[in-house]
């Protein structure tokens, strides 16, 4: 690996760090988690928590990330 691409790796990780901790600054103002298709269920002392919706969107997102950054 030479410098070139030593240099656009850690420029493009940069970015992905900088992106998570901006959306870990946000995470109280983005409703994953609490969408329409999330599964809340029981009662009592028993919970199930199924997020449903929240990995759909999560998967389309990162399914178009990952084939944006793949073609080169």
């Amino acid at each position: 690996m030479n410098m070139v691409e030593t240099g656009k790796f850690l420029v493009t990780a940069g970015t992905v760090i900088i992106i998570i901790g901006v959306l870990a600054m946000l995470s109280d103002k983005i409703p994953l988690g609490r969408l329409p298709g999330d599964l809340h269920l029981g009662g009592g002392r028993f919970r199930i928590y199924i997020p449903v919706a929240t990995m759909v969107l999560l998967s389309v997102v990162l399914t178009i990330v990952f084939n944006f950054f793949a073609r080169k």
